[in-house]
């Protein structure tokens, strides 16, 4: 009977204002088998800190993130700071 713990980015999404949407997957597998599956959702606004974020989530956001999908939410930020 082996036990193992895997993690693995099992999905990415981009709405339309730019936002990075993610989830990871932790599978418990006994002999192969998954016994059990968690999941843990993250998001990621236009501009932010890619540092410690997986690499194939950063590298669909750094194609998703032009700078025009960057300023339109920092200016979509601006106007809902002012209000």
């Amino acid at each position: 009977m082996a036990l193992e713990e895997t993690k693995t980015i099992d999905q990415i999404t981009v709405t339309e204002n730019g936002h990075v949407l993610y989830r990871e997957a932790t599978r418990i597998l006994k002999d192969g088998k998954v016994i059990a599956e968690t999941y843990h959702r993250s998001s990621l606004s236009p501009g932010s800190d890619l540092t410690e974020v997986p690499a194939n989530v950063a590298a669909i956001a750094n194609v998703a993130w032009t700078p025009e999908v960057i300023a339109a939410y920092q200016a979509q930020q601006e106007t809902l700071e002012n209000k």
